[in-house]
């Protein structure tokens, strides 16, 4: 019989004397063990149309901006992430052709990441395909789906996420 190591993990805090932090070391703990089971499935899917899910995140957000053009300081600020991050996806996703660089008509110092046709078709489908291995089907009965993404904005916002 298997046992869960985080459950033991939990058990062995608590008898080394720890018991204040075992169980949000055991939350932690199942947090980022989802996220890395969450993280095989998506790669799965995506892998083999040659995107990660930070490029897909990127694709997406352009689809359904107006004109399907943003800047790239907004694609950082709307992923929560460092502007060399969102310069690397781009890059890849220009190399691939899924996305154009073009200087902003008012303000030529601004650099906007423009989809491109392949790019909506690449991202339709990898939308559909995550849509059915993933999203539809995310590890728990419809019923606690909702409920615990409430518990995850929670944390979010308890750890200092601004909504």
């Amino acid at each position: 019989m298997t046992r869960d190591p985080i459950g033991e993990a939990h058990r062995q805090w608590v008898a080394h004397g720890w018991a204040d932090a075992a169980d949000g070391m055991a939350m932690v703990t199942s947090v980022v063990r989802a996220q890395q089971l969450l993280l095989e499935r998506i790669d799965a899917v995506l892998r083999p149309r040659g995107l990660t899910f930070a490029r897909y995140e990127v694709l997406r957000l352009l689809s359904f901006a107006r004109e399907a053009a943003m800047p790239m300081s907004r694609l950082g600020s709307l992923l929560q992430v460092h502007p060399t991050s969102v310069t690397s996806a781009v890059d890849r996703l220009v190399a691939q052709g899924y996305v154009e660089r073009v200087r902003g008509d008012a303000d030529k110092r601004v650099v906007l990441a423009v989809l491109t046709d392949a790019g909506r078709d690449a991202v339709d489908e990898a939308t559909l395909a995550l849509n059915g291995a993933v999203f539809e089907t995310p590890g728990l009965p419809e019923r606690d789906v909702r409920e615990l993404t409430d518990r995850l904005t929670a944390l979010r916002t308890g750890l200092g996420e601004s909504l």
